[in-house]
């Protein structure tokens, strides 16, 4: 006679008596499933962690023995308030249970086509990689509490296995804080344990900050900087990558992702459907076209490996060892380091960075792949230093994230200006004595690169056609929208979010802060870039405009292709098709900007102009000059409004319009090792 447990009488009562089942047969069905229902599964809820390497909660699996699990089930979810999930519903499947991922003042995509391809693609290799060691990865749609609390219920359906534990790596920014709580909630109802862990992806680990409550960080970078240098000696060591089969296995009878939603099972499947409504209508009203042969500066494919290939390659190329002189350049991969996608993503952490530049500078390769390269073993260089400066901003600005919280997003900034309502025209408040549809225009212009400054219309071309765009251009955009054209500059960083490959939460809200003047820096609204002046310094064969505003490409003079209002052959502009053109006949902005073309030579008026700088001499005379929209203008409709819920409120704001300061047409001197920082975009 057989005796069962009273745990085994459950399961044995779901197999049905067979004369086909042999007894014996019959005995290992049932152990079969009483071993499913005694396992014990961990999900391990993975965001801005997209590695294996170098992780914590992976470290601690394999050399913690006695956590009790029998199977980690890794777990990435495409979050529908952050990305466009609707692509995953099959034609007949019905309507997506959740309102479109878009941003609140400007309603673009919350996540653009760039980055939803990049985000596909660091997923899938990240998948990939927990295959190679022996593992798996189960994908998702939806909201991030809804997905765990779906996984957690099915588990527990009779003889099933059953979910033990969640974890996850905390993040900043008020969405995310949202998700852990309420994941957090999601798992104290359910009796499952749950557990927050520190990421250690950055430079300096939260264990040896010199503070221990956020608000005793300064407000000043360089206050923060000179507390935990010398930089070199300042990063905790990588963790090394999981050995095959170290891991607690994969669990075999994982659920299917709840309806409408259906994850493919190919990769370019999920990449379609990630794109499918982000594709199906411009980003933009009247979208700039792609210039021939303009060819995009990050070319790169997302994901864990292909991060460790472009460190990989960073070195041996040299180019990390001349960062420092080349970061400012606009065009080709190699003048920055371009691992700012990889670290948003947390493909790869800032301390394997400066494991590998440490290899290099000590000359301790465990092979001869560096020992021709300049600079190898002679210890740290002013490139290497240079972007371990560059990584302790991106700390930084993610530890103001978490001082100020909310107020990243906020009209005010961090420094809750009281008067901010004052200083910028709302899409749904304009100032001046604009109307709403000519702020819309202004956008609109701004948008497609219209602008008629050239500098800014490269840039914004580039960003919409490749997802990327130079940290120096990043910075005259920002300050052009902000202090020149008077926007609310909320509308930029949401259009960055949508349109860059590297977003980051806090690096792009906080950098555009940081160049409106209600951020973290001292200078504040002093800090003004020239457009025209930044373009003859950066710019000074007007290649990286002319690449990107082709319209331009049969002009000669560097001023007229800066601004192209300045070109007076009438005949020339009908030549070149531009005459009726918005950015020479109504260009949003005019700056009186002349070159002195005294002894010091230099750039002077034409394309091959020398390489010395001259002594520019901007004028303080620039003036506003977007036009007045026409009586048939009036009615146009569909200006950007805004929707949805970043977990903050606007202010109610009244008030006059505020014109700013008169010299508009100054810069204030910038340089990257400035005694404050002068970046407006992420870690390149």
């Amino acid at each position: 006679m057989i005796r069962f447990c009273s745990r085994t009488k459950l399961v044995a009562n779901l197999i049905p008596p067979s004369i086909s089942i042999s007894l014996e047969q019959r005995h290992q069905s049932i152990a079969t499933i009483a071993k499913m229902s005694d396992s014990k599964i961990l999900i391990y809820l993975m965001r801005r962690d997209l590695r294996v390497a170098d992780n914590p909660v992976l470290h601690s699996l394999i050399h913690n023995k006695d956590h009790g699990f029998t199977h980690l089930l890794p777990l990435y979810v495409f979050a529908a308030q952050q990305i466009e999930v609707s692509g995953f519903i099959p034609e007949d499947g019905g309507k997506s249970p959740y309102p479109e991922a878009r941003s609140q003042i400007g309603s673009f995509w919350r996540c653009g086509p760039h980055r939803a391809k990049f985000l596909a693609q660091s997923v899938w290799d990240l998948k990939d990689g927990f295959e190679k060691i022996g593992s798996g990865l189960s994908i998702r749609v939806g909201m991030v509490d809804e997905v765990v609390k779906g996984l957690i219920e099915s588990f527990e359906e009779p003889a099933g296995s059953k979910v033990s534990a969640v974890w996850m790596t905390s993040e900043e920014g008020v969405e995310e804080k949202r998700e852990e709580r309420s994941t957090k909630n999601i798992c104290d109802k359910a009796g499952v344990d749950f557990k927050l862990w520190q990421d250690e992806k950055y430079f300096i680990d939260d264990r040896d900050l010199p503070f221990e409550d956020p608000k005793d960080l300064s407000d000043i970078y360089t206050t923060y900087r000179k507390s935990v240098e010398p930089l070199r000696e300042a990063p905790r060591p990588a963790l090394p990558k999981p050995e095959k089969n170290s891991l607690p296995p994969f669990p075999t009878d994982v659920p299917p992702q709840h309806s409408p939603f259906v994850i493919p099972t190919k990769y370019e499947e999920i990449e379609a459907a990630l794109l499918k409504l982000i594709n199906a209508q411009p980003l933009a009203k009247n979208p700039p076209k792609c210039p021939e042969n303009a060819l995009s500066v990050h070319p790169f494919t997302g994901g864990e490996s292909h991060a460790q290939e472009r460190l990989e390659h960073l070195i041996t190329s040299g180019s990390i060892t001349g960062y420092k002189s080349s970061r400012n350049g606009l065009m080709g991969t190699d003048f920055s380091t371009k691992l700012s996608a990889y670290l948003a993503l947390g493909s790869i952490t800032s301390r394997q960075i400066h494991a590998s530049m440490s290899v290099f500078e000590d000359g301790s390769a465990s092979d001869d792949r560096y020992k021709d390269l300049k600079g190898y073993g002679k210890g740290e260089n002013e490139g290497t230093y240079a972007v371990r400066f560059e990584l302790l901003w991106r700390d930084y600005m993610r530890l103001c994230t978490r001082k100020f919280g909310p107020q990243l997003f906020r009209l005010g900034g961090f420094k809750a200006e009281e008067n901010a309502h004052l200083k910028w025209s709302r899409l749904d408040s304009p100032k001046d004595g604009f109307s709403k549809e000519q702020i819309q225009e202004i956008v609109e212009r701004f948008l497609n690169g219209t602008t008629g400054m050239g500098f800014i219309d490269a840039s914004q071309r580039e960003i919409y056609h490749t997802g990327y765009t130079s940290n120096r251009a990043r910075q005259n955009v920002a300050s052009f929208l902000s202090k020149h054209l008077y926007i609310d500059w909320r509308v930029g960083a949401e259009w960055y979010e949508c349109m860059l490959v590297d977003y980051d939460v806090s690096s792009n809200w906080g950098n555009w802060q940081y160049v409106a003047g209600v951020g973290n820096d001292p200078r504040g609204n002093d800090r003004i870039f020239n457009p025209v002046k930044q373009a003859f310094d950066y710019d000074p064969k007007a290649e990286y405009v002319l690449a990107w505003v082709d319209e331009l490409r049969g002009v000669d003079e560097l001023g007229q292709i800066f601004q192209a209002w300045t070109i007076n052959d009438e005949e020339r502009k009908e030549e070149l098709g531009i005459a009726d053109t918005d950015m020479v006949k109504n260009p949003l902005k005019r700056i009186d900007f002349k070159v002195n073309r005294g002894r010091g030579g230099g750039v002077g008026g034409g394309r091959g102009g020398g390489r010395g700088r001259p002594p520019y001499r901007p004028h303080s005379g620039d003036r506003w000059t977007g036009r007045r929209p026409s009586s048939q203008d009036q009615g146009r409709g569909g200006w950007y409004g805004g929707r949805g819920d970043r977990g903050y409120q606007t202010r109610g704001y009244q008030g006059r319009g505020y014109r700013g300061r008169g010299d508009r047409g100054r810069e204030m001197r910038t340089g990257m090792m400035d005694k404050e920082r002068d970046a407006t975009a992420d870690n390149e």
